[in-house]
């Protein structure tokens, strides 16, 4: 116990970065991904034909690739021809990369609302955005609690990949102290930390479910 004491300070320090990593990526994304979502479904064609090419890239390439990509490579676009620091490299990596998985859980929650409820609120007078805010949004954020908790507890882990960034993040403090101490105690601890992590959200997201479901009753 008195080593575990003695590895909790770099370990504490590297979980505050994977925190300001998941909080960020979390409060930019979810915005982001539900204005892709609107484009992707919208009567536009050009829009949404580039939000799909959009959605498709960042699905379909790893985020360890994006990341390295806008770190490394950004600077080498004439165009662009900056270098971003690492921590607004990795977080633009990751907004860019769960914008996309959230703007697709936005959509089939957005299209699973019958169309009968729009003709209503057209019925009614609401603009489309009025429909939006006030009919359609709260019913789809019922039904994509389960999907969304899903990306959240996924995010969570998804961040030990800002390591290849040289971030002192859990995951590389545990590997430095695993290296030093040749004992494989850190990474136990590290490990804990992420279990704790994901239990809150867990919990938190099973609250959510509860709560609609009560409503829907």
């Amino acid at each position: 116990m008195d080593y575990i004491a003695t590895i909790l300070p770099p370990l504490l320090q590297g979980s505050a970065v994977t925190l300001q990593v998941f909080l960020i990526t979390l409060v930019l994304a979810v915005p982001l991904g539900l204005g892709l979502a609107l484009l992707r479904i919208s009567r536009f064609g050009i829009l949404s034909g580039l939000v799909n090419g959009y959605i498709w890239l960042m699905r379909g390439t790893p985020l360890m690739l994006q990341m390295l990509f806008i770190y490394f490579a950004l600077p080498f676009i004439p165009v662009i021809g900056m270098r971003l620091p690492d921590f607004p490299a990795a977080i633009l990596a990751f907004v860019l990369n769960y914008a996309a998985y959230f703007a697709e859980i936005f959509r089939a929650g957005i299209q699973s609302i019958d169309r009968g409820q729009y003709e209503g609120a057209k019925v009614l007078g609401l603009s489309y955005p009025q429909t939006m805010r006030r009919i359609v949004l709260p019913q789809v954020l019922k039904r994509i609690l389960p999907p969304m908790s899903n990306e959240t507890i996924t995010l969570v882990k998804d961040t030990s990949l800002i390591y290849v960034l040289a971030m002192n993040d859990l995951l590389r403090a545990a590997r430095g102290i695993v290296q030093r101490d040749f004992t494989t105690s850190p990474f136990v601890v590290a490990a804990a930390f992420y279990l704790i992590m994901t239990l809150v959200l867990t919990y938190g997201f099973q609250r959510l479910e509860k709560k609609y479901a009560v409503y829907d009753e």
